[in-house]
């Protein structure tokens, strides 16, 4: 019997297993497809994941295979400076989405999860004591919980009769990889075309192929089949007048804009995260992003769960702190597309906004919504800090990020006066002090936001159970 099942091998699937074994945690990831896609969906980590990445001792392995390029115009492609940011790592780091996967599939490999490719999910009853999951092929398997991590057309939000709330798509983009025959010829017209449609765009790879994004002429009623190459062909000379001698695709695919959202994230022992949670248009690239992010909130509270120490209801708020995230970014995606029209009325709203983004506080929100650094959660009354995550800082002894490797519940004491007696199998003790840091202590929960913030012992130990359950004497 595994302790949790993870339905998906994408980013989210991978992350949420490697959080789950930093606490020995019994591990399956399951995933329908036979071969790791090579469909690049998403391109990049933004600040938050890239903090993440750097948080678990794993940015070194992604700035290896990466690019970084500059924050600014992000939002609905408006092309502004990038704003001051409260982040180490004020950068975009380009990467296509099956280096991800292959490098997040290492890591959950490296820390002892099993990945079994070719086994897809079609059915799930669930008891008091855990889960049971049927294979197409007739095999069951059982586990104490299991986690939907399979995408927009979720096999296991669908077997949970959750609730998908939002609207469909209205316009449908393709998107591929080919080789140019014209590129000077597609640089230049871009230039032109992207003035109204921001939906056509190409991107040079390496040798003579690019990635080619343009409308649709329809919204696909089954978008997991995608287009053919005449009609990508077709659609370049509806849009820009010629195809620019595109051929040899590597590979073709379609998204639209649907806008949906789960009404729950957990009934009883399943779990949903990543887009089978949320689905939204991808604008900005916050899918991958969010998912991530989902992973590292629910990682260390499924496995407090198991373990037997988590506090009363610490894993319900895994909805109640995602959730909302999720619903902000379906609206700011909301709001970009709408920008991104080419009728009068949402191009004056556009013309607006870039003047109101001239304004550096403008441009810093809307930038930090795009990059998740923003979020704060309701931890109740206190500290300017308290539910945000908290930048890397400068310590005398080294980076706060490099003591987060593990996982674990982090209390940074500049007093030397503090003590976590009672708690420490589950929080780490670090007296140490940082210039950059205006508080004498704070208390980190393992993804990083801020539980506590002070100097009084007592305070602290009042505070430490919500998070990380009783003492131990």
């Amino acid at each position: 019997m595994f302790d949790v099942i993870v339905a998906g091998c994408g980013p989210t699937g991978l992350m949420l297993a490697s959080e789950l074994r930093l606490h020995d945690v019994r591990v399956l990831v399951l995933d329908k497809e036979t071969e790791p896609t090579k469909v690049v969906r998403a391109l990049g980590l933004h600040a938050r994941s890239i903090e993440i990445m750097d948080q678990r001792g794993l940015l070194d392995r992604f700035l290896a295979l990466g690019t970084q390029h500059p924050v600014g115009g992000f939002f609905a492609g408006i092309p502004k400076p990038a704003p001051e940011l409260d982040t180490a790592h004020g950068y975009v780091l380009g990467i296509p989405q099956p280096t991800i996967d292959r490098l997040l599939a290492e890591r959950a490999a490296e820390l002892g999860a099993e990945i079994r490719r070719g086994c897809e999910l079609v059915g799930l009853s669930q008891d008091d004591d855990g889960v049971t999951v049927e294979l197409a092929d007739g095999t069951q398997l059982r586990s104490r919980y299991l986690v939907g991590c399979d995408g927009g057309r979720s096999t296991v939000r669908k077997l949970l009769g959750v609730a998908f709330p939002g609207e469909p798509s209205r316009v449908d983009t393709l998107l591929g990889e080919m080789i140019v025959g014209a590129p000077e010829e597609l640089m230049s017209a871009m230039e032109e075309i992207r003035k109204t449609q921001k939906r056509f765009g190409a991107m040079p790879l390496k040798d003579g192929v690019y990635r080619v994004g343009v409308p649709a002429a329809a919204v696909a009623e089954d978008r997991s089949v995608p287009p053919t190459f005449e009609e990508f062909q077709e659609q370049l000379r509806v849009i820009a007048g010629t195809d620019f001698g595109v051929h040899s695709p590597r590979w073709l695919s379609r998204f639209g804009d649907a806008t949906r959202l789960a009404e729950r994230y957990q009934v009883g022992r399943v779990l949903l995260a990543g887009d089978a949670a949320h689905i939204h248009p991808p604008v900005g690239g916050q899918g991958l992003n969010l998912g991530v992010q989902d992973s590292v909130n629910l990682g260390w509270k499924l496995a407090a769960t198991l373990a037997g120490w988590a506090p009363e209801g610490l894993l319900e708020t895994y909805h109640t702190e995602r959730h909302p995230v999720a619903a902000d970014v379906l609206d700011n995606t909301r709001a970009q597309m709408e920008l991104l029209s080419t009728e009068p009325g949402p191009q004056s709203v556009r013309r607006l906004l870039a003047e109101l983004m001239d304004f550096e506080v403008v441009s810093r929100y809307l930038t930090e919504k795009i990059i998740a650094i923003g979020i704060r959660y309701d931890f109740g009354e206190g500290h300017e800090l308290l539910g945000r995550r908290l930048r890397d800082v400068g310590l005398k002894r080294g980076r706060l990020y490099e003591l987060m490797h593990r996982g674990r519940g982090l209390l940074l004491d500049q007093t030397g006066r503090l003590s976590v007696e009672g708690w420490a199998d589950r929080v780490d003790h670090v007296v140490d002090v940082s210039e950059e840091l205006d508080v004498p202590g704070v208390l980190l929960r393992p993804d990083g936001h801020v539980a506590w913030v002070g100097d009084d012992q007592q305070d602290l130990v009042s505070h430490l159970p919500r998070w990380f359950g009783a003492a131990v004497n």
